[in-house]
């Protein structure tokens, strides 16, 4: 009787072990399963992440997305300025606009204050600067610039009457000069010890001239060239010495892959006549660089 018992007791035991042996081989398998899923969730996670940070890294994808090229301007004839109707031309609006058809997107120009451009720029406020920008170490240290596309020189304007006595770098040391706060013409004041006065716009410079506040003013040649002399608001006054010989370029946030698609652009339109047509309009079709 005793053996049977003993028997019984044995049987039970190996059926208990057997069925926490089927217990445990079960949750290993599920606790496998579950690792797998994570596993591929985390790989989908990833290969998205991926893609996201390639598009956020790609600003042409960015401007398609968005559907517009945000271009920071300020009010510079011939360059960015607006006709009777309050619309945007110039040579460089008419060539943003065109690239941004090109890239299948709208235009939109921003007026910004030009001593502000590369934090207007780096905060995603603006695509691109792309307004007779002269492509200075401080401008090309801090964005990643297109090819010059123009040519350019800072140059004084002053009284028509008085311009004979003020030939050279010299002769200008008594004189007092308006200049556009953070342009080149601020830093060839600066480069040749010139007295002056940060104004806002180079167009304010030239009001600083007829209002008296100013003797003189430092500007871009193209700019001079559009809005003083006879048959403009300004006839009484006339360019002088040039003070530093420079070109334009267009600025985009670093790493930007619009600057390819730009340069791209540029070497399209002045092989097919398109940029000379454009400059033409404008009067600067002599200032063009070949790309």
């Amino acid at each position: 009787m005793k053996k049977l018992l003993a028997l019984a007791l044995t049987a039970g035991m190996v059926l208990s072990m057997t069925a926490c042996g089927s217990t445990t081989s079960d949750s290993t398998a599920d606790t496998a399963d579950d690792t797998a899923t994570s596993a591929e969730a985390e790989d989908t996670s990833d290969a998205a992440d991926a893609e996201e940070t390639s598009d956020a890294d790609s600003d042409l994808a960015y401007v398609q997305e968005k559907g517009t090229l945000v271009v920071g301007i300020t009010d510079f004839e011939p360059m960015d300025y607006k006709d009777e109707d309050g619309n945007w031309i110039g040579f460089d609006a008419d060539m943003a606009t065109a690239f941004a058809e090109s890239l299948g997107v709208e235009v939109e120009f921003v007026e910004i204050d030009w001593d502000n451009k590369i934090l207007e720029l780096d905060s995603n406020s603006i695509d691109c600067v792309w307004n007779g920008m002269t492509l200075t170490d401080e401008v090309t240290s801090a964005m990643d610039c297109t090819n010059a596309y123009s040519s350019n020189s800072q140059v004084v304007v002053l009284s028509a009457e008085v311009a004979d006595q003020y030939t050279d770098v010299e002769s200008l040391a008594d004189l007092t000069f308006a200049v556009e706060a953070g342009s080149a013409g601020e830093a060839a004041a600066e480069d040749n010890g010139l007295s002056y006065t940060s104004v806002s716009s180079q167009a304010n410079a030239l009001m600083e001239i007829a209002a008296g506040t100013s003797d003189a003013a430092i500007i871009d040649l193209l700019m001079a060239e559009a809005m003083v002399g006879e048959g403009t608001s300004y006839a009484d006054l006339t360019t002088g010495v040039v003070l530093v010989d420079e070109e334009y370029g267009v600025g985009f946030r670093q790493g930007s892959d619009l600057v390819a698609a730009l340069n791209e652009f540029f070497a399209e339109s002045y092989a097919d006549g398109t940029m000379t047509e454009i400059a033409t309009t404008y009067g600067i079709e002599n200032s063009i660089i070949a790309q």
